[in-house]
């Protein structure tokens, strides 16, 4: 199973990435916690993310595209995989099936969580990370709002979206998720 989980700031993406991957037995990829640890690790990526990442801009798509292909190129991503985070923009989406394509592989899902935005900053300011502030945040949901709709529309006219109701219990999402998954 190959699939990627949409959502905006604090709708339970990587809550969700916990469980279904250990469900399904996947890799897991989250690529928030990627650009975090490479920040905090001063990796010559992380010097590459950390004002955008600290302002709530995305990181460039040129960057993000490699930084998949490394992760891909890197681990056995044969067995199935789930992308948290990933693709934040169509170009993004439309690299990532490219880059699909010389692997041999394909998209399965996309699981979008959708929340209201109250409830994004809510539960962002809930985490209490150092880019979780009113203002970062407020930066973040806004660019997720003008960025969702045309992805959203790429994975659904490819048969390929799950929307789903985010406001839920994690538990009921995950049921729902895995309950969709079954062949």
């Amino acid at each position: 199973m190959r699939l990627i989980i949409l959502g905006g700031p604090g709708s339970g993406k990587g809550t969700q990435l916990n469980v279904i991957q250990s469900e399904l037995d996947v890799v897991g990829i989250s690529i928030g916690e990627i650009l975090r640890q490479a920040i905090a690790d001063n990796t010559f990526l992380g010097a590459q993310v950390k004002t955008d990442v600290a302002q709530g801009e995305l990181v460039p798509d040129e960057l993000m595209v490699q930084v998949i292909r490394l992760r891909f190129l890197a681990h056995n991503m044969d067995q199935g995989w789930i992308l948290e985070g990933y693709p934040r923009t169509t170009v993004q989406a439309e690299e990532l099936d490219f880059m699909l394509d010389d692997f041999n592989q394909s998209v399965d899902y996309a699981l979008y969580l959708d929340v209201p935005e109250a409830v994004m900053l809510e539960r962002s300011l809930a985490r209490s990370r150092p880019d979780d502030t009113p203002e970062i945040l407020h930066r973040r949901i806004k660019r997720f709002h003008d960025q969702i709709p045309p992805i959203l529309e790429y994975y659904g006219s490819r048969g390929k979206l799950l929307h789903l109701d985010a406001t839920r219990d994690p538990k009921t999402i995950s049921a729902e998720i895995l309950q969709n998954l079954k062949p």
